[in-house]
């Protein structure tokens, strides 16, 4: 296990598309941004920075303790808020940055120190997580996201169709000869990769799928991929999964 200090940033978006202002939703007294930041907290990071686009967020995170930047309005992905949290913070080109999702009250912090461990270990400008699947349905799932990897378990391709897709069964069966991979939103990334990213073009695959993770591997750069046992609760998207995080956190 790595000693090296990594940083946690948290990028937090008032006006998400499908359920505006969940980021400060209430979950068991306390707004949304402040759970998951606390969650995170309980990581072996150095520092946990939120990376907001409006001055509620900042006004929240101020009143709960939480460090925070304030970032523009008009970033098109959390990668490209992070870029600019990491110029206005003045980080280290040799500090690790982990993004944590700002809809993930319920993380799991040990995913957060593994994948650390496993970026500072593998030396790669970007790296992710991921767990087997073994249900045909989330295999078929277009909401769950999958990842294949090359021998050296670095990312060939993410997609929300059926991959790899097993020719023979007609995707009926699931694949018997490598592990189905369901993509965990959690990243690392090196303070220069992430200056540069938000020099790069956005790309044809980024735009059909959704998938800003595949910008990276459309500009030639590696990420490696992270295969853990930890599956993590789904994040806050819609009103029946704030429902669900409520429950969840209720009965902790």
């Amino acid at each position: 296990m790595s000693n090296q200090p990594f940083t946690v940033i948290i990028p937090a978006r008032l006006s998400s598309t499908r359920l505006p202002e969940k980021i400060i939703a209430d979950v068991g007294g306390k707004p949304l941004i402040v759970r998951t930041a606390n969650a995170a907290a309980k990581s072996r990071a150095a520092r946990i920075v939120v990376a907001a686009d409006d001055e509620k967020i900042v006004k929240i995170c101020q009143e709960n303790g939480i460090e925070v930047v304030l970032t523009d309005k008009t970033h098109q992905s959390g990668t490209d808020r992070l870029a600019q949290a990491v110029s206005l913070l003045g980080l280290p080109e040799n500090m690790p940055i982990i993004n944590v999702q700002g809809d993930e009250p319920l993380i799991n912090p040990q995913i957060i120190d593994d994948l650390a461990n496993f970026f500072i270990s593998r030396n790669l400008p970007m790296a992710t997580a991921a767990h087997t699947i073994d249900s045909i349905d989330e295999f078929h799932n277009a909401n769950i996201v999958k990842v294949v990897l090359d021998k050296n378990d670095n990312a060939l391709y993410f997609s929300r169709a059926t991959i790899p897709y097993p020719r023979d069964s007609g995707a009926k069966e699931m694949p018997t000869q490598i592990s189905v991979l369901r993509h965990i939103g959690i990243y690392a990334y090196s303070v220069p990769f992430l200056l540069n990213y938000q020099k790069l073009e956005q790309s044809p695959l980024e735009e059909i799928e959704k998938l800003e993770q595949l910008r990276v591997l459309w500009h030639g750069e590696k990420i490696g991929v992270m295969k853990t046992a930890i599956i993590p609760h789904a994040g806050v998207d819609t009103l029946d999964d704030l429902a669900r995080v409520r429950r969840l956190w209720a009965e902790q």
